[in-house]
């Protein structure tokens, strides 16, 4: 029964895309970027007409497209010479005129690079993730000791191995332990957040210290590395990426949107007021299904409202 709906859902699809062609006497794609809303509406909607063509040559091309941002590719000279080589490509097959359709050209290429630039994204934040944090590593020892300046500048740190990370939430005395799963992007995270957001970074860091409401801000932190990292890969964050980034999305892009999840999880803790620790997992499911829920609204974008509040 699925199949066969699989089928009649697919021939009603080539059938209203035949009429609409015939009509308009513009394809689907063309369509797509003349009539929807830029961003989000207008990018997912190409992908999803792109993933769903039969033509050989438009297949190829997906494949082709994935293979180059699997591979993180798409970059610098060569990305350009990629989303010109793609767009005269559908050009071809599609049968459109550039000097007449020169608006179609211009949509349609930005389409393409916020597809598989996030598709890189995807690529580039896992081979991050994947590094296993090495003390033996003086890149790795660095960007810890700079996490720890920047979160405690007026505090010297006694040790390398030291009791005093708890201060900053880290469970031991030696940090490295604790990122396990999330490898370097969990340090990477956090560090971004200390450094470029330090105002809010502090503030959170001060609530995380609660006598009521305390809770282990690193270990939160890396937790909700996990959270972004899931949301990245399984596309519920696309819309975000796709009405926020201007141009092919980067790493740093991902740390934002970090960000942001960590000074919204430290609010939304706040407001529930647990009783204790033993409340986290509850609290951060729940914290999840809301920011899917707003993921999922087609202009979603997140913005770090800034709010100094005393607790």
């Amino acid at each position: 029964m699925y199949n066969l709906w699989l089928f009649l859902a697919s021939f009603l699809r080539s059938m209203v895309k035949w009429f609409l062609r015939r009509t308009t006497g513009l394809c689907e794609l063309q369509r797509i970027c003349y009539g929807e809303m830029s961003g989000a509406p207008r990018i997912s909607a190409v992908e999803k007409s792109l993933h769903l063509s039969k033509c050989s040559q438009i297949k190829k091309l997906v494949a082709h497209l994935n293979d180059i941002s699997d591979n993180c590719r798409l970059k610098g000279s060569t990305e350009r010479d990629i989303l010109k080589g793609a767009v005269n490509t559908v050009l071809v097959v599609k049968k459109i005129n550039p000097r007449i359709h020169y608006q179609f050209v211009k949509n349609f290429s930005k389409c393409v690079e916020q597809i598989w630039g996030y598709r890189q994204l995807v690529a580039q934040v896992e081979a991050v993730r994947i590094v296993k944090y090495d003390s033996d590593n003086i890149e790795h020892e660095k960007k810890l000791l700079d996490l720890w300046q920047a979160l405690m500048p007026c505090v010297q740190l006694d040790n390398r191995i030291s009791k005093q990370w708890q201060d900053i939430g880290f469970q031991g005395d030696d940090p490295k332990t604790d990122f396990r799963g999330m490898g370097l992007l969990g340090l990477e995270n956090l560090l971004f957040f200390a450094t470029e957001y330090r105002g809010p970074a502090q503030h959170v860091l001060s609530h995380s210290l609660h006598p009521v409401y305390g809770y282990c801000f690193a270990i939160v932190g890396i937790n909700l590395t996990s959270m972004a990292l899931q949301f990245l890969r399984n596309g519920e964050a696309k819309i975000y990426f796709y009405n926020t980034s201007k141009c092919l999305p980067t790493i740093r892009l991902f740390h934002q949107f970090y960000c942001y999840l960590f000074y919204e999880f430290d609010r939304y803790w706040l407001e529930c007021k647990p009783v204790d620790i033993m409340e986290f997992s509850n609290i951060k499911t729940k914290f999840e299904n809301n920011i899917r829920t707003y993921l999922s609204k087609p202009k979603a974008a997140f913005k770090m409202n800034i709010a100094v509040d005393t607790i």
